[in-house]
């Protein structure tokens, strides 16, 4: 500011001095008067002209060259230049957390979508655009409604009421593979609200199954149960011989061991899902596991058949596999007694447990029973799915065995395969990885 005043002293002082010298006595006050004037308009002039430099700079944007000048108009411009910079960082940290953000909610697994107050779309991540069918960059701005058509969705945007969530097909949706989307809205800012879209095709099927797998229980308990009541009811209520008394007592044995191995095969899948993997490094012998399938075998199939003629068994001597025997046999012995329980009195069955040309090792049974058509084997391993639900329960399965299998296999990190043709047969196959097979040396005390 003192610079400023300075040089509109100088401005005035010098025209004036230089006028007075030159003038004589009686005109030297009149030139001087008008020098002074004269040094005022061209210290206005140059004050002008700076100020109009520092506007065209404003105005240009380019603000980091600001113009040079005397005084306050180069300190306006520094200041200036200053306070452009601190807003410029300001606005560059926002951006960065504004990206951030949104990389973070483009990341989340939640479709998140923006709407105006129209309800038309202000920005949405991929997951929402892949719910909904929609695409992050065309479908801006466009009416979320006029976009995804889903009627119970329209009523609910209407009803305006969002305190609860509501569920409505994704645009994948169809009949083979179903798609579920829980989607609610949440009002924010002046009109503008925020719809979170979530997959929860996953939590509608375990809930399904969970409905079904209850279902199943309460009717495979029930069958048996009504029929030990009738015949404990007759007992009481009826005066019977003792050929007839045993007969009934027989069926009410069979209904109880009926009984008894639902509940068992329940407590194994219980534990199966409920305990952690099978250690890698227990080892079990191959050779007592198939000693006692082929003991299983023989007693089943005398029982059923009359004899055990027919079920062969190969395996490969001194072979040891990692994880549990309880475990390992029940999976075994499912299939084994699966094949004996659905294949014709004499038909032949072989067990085939051999070592792999990549060290992996396979268990194998194969029968020459009835075989299973094709659109039953995707769902052999559900619990409770039966082929023949009759048949099933002449032979005493519980429909648990398969999933039992799979179960083992997948916690021994293996996998289990169905083959079948329908009248010619099945080959059911548990596949175990090299990580869990080792060969142990044969010994002389094993020959």
């Amino acid at each position: 500011m003192f610079g400023r005043f300075f040089l509109l002293v100088i401005c005035q002082v010098v025209p004036a001095t230089i006028a007075w010298s030159l003038g004589k006595d009686g005109s030297r006050m009149v030139m001087s008067v008008p020098a002074a004037l004269a040094g005022a308009y061209l210290w206005m002039a140059i004050d002008a002209l700076y100020s109009v430099r520092l506007l065209r700079w404003l105005r240009g944007g380019q603000l980091s060259s600001p113009p040079g000048g005397p005084g306050i108009w180069s300190e306006i411009a520094d200041r200036v230049r200053r306070l452009v910079r601190v807003e410029e960082r300001a606005a560059a940290e926002f951006e960065q957390r504004l990206r951030a953000i949104l990389s973070a909610i483009q990341a989340s697994p939640n479709g998140v979508v923006l709407l105006d107050a129209d309800g038309r779309i202000e920005w949405l991540n991929q997951t929402a655009a892949s719910h909904f069918g929609l695409d992050a960059e065309r479908d801006l701005l466009q009416h979320f409604g006029n976009l995804v058509r889903d009627p119970a969705f329209a009523a609910y945007y209407a009803n305006a009421n969002f305190q609860h969530e509501m569920q409505m097909p994704g645009r994948s949706s169809n009949a083979s593979k179903p798609v579920t989307l829980s989607v609610q809205l949440h009002g924010y800012g002046q009109g503008r609200s925020m719809l979170l879209s979530r997959d929860v095709t996953a939590l509608e099927q375990a809930e399904a199954m969970r409905r079904d797998f209850v279902a199943n229980v309460s009717h495979e308990i029930r069958t048996p149960l009504t029929v030990l009541a009738g015949f404990v009811e007759t007992l009481q209520s009826l005066p019977l011989d003792v050929d007839e008394r045993g007969r009934y007592l027989g069926m009410m044995s069979q209904q109880s061991q009926r009984l008894q191995t639902l509940v068992s095969d329940l407590l194994t899948l219980s534990r199966l899902e409920g305990s952690p993997p099978p250690p890698a490094h227990d080892w079990v012998s191959l050779d007592a596991l198939m000693g006692q399938c082929a003991q299983d075998a023989r007693d089943l199939a005398n029982l059923l058949w009359g004899h055990a003629e027919g079920i062969q068994f190969h395996f490969d001597p001194c072979v040891e596999l990692a994880g549990s025997s309880v475990e390992l046999h029940s999976a075994m012995a499912n299939l084994v007694v699966n094949a004996i329980r659905y294949s014709p009195a004499g038909r032949p069955i072989a067990v085939n447990a051999v070592l792999g040309a990549q060290g992996d090792f396979t268990f194998s049974v194969r029968d020459q029973g009835h075989g299973i058509a094709p659109e039953h084997l995707p769902r052999l391993t559900e619990r409770f799915y039966r082929v023949d639900r009759s048949r099933s329960r002449e032979t005493g399965g519980t429909g648990l065995g398969l999933a039992i299998v799979k179960h083992v296999a997948q916690r021994h990190g293996g996998s289990l395969h169905i083959e079948s043709t329908e009248g010619r047969g099945s080959c059911f196959t548990i596949q175990f990885p090299a990580s869990r097979v080792r060969s142990r040396t044969l010994e002389l005390s094993d020959v």
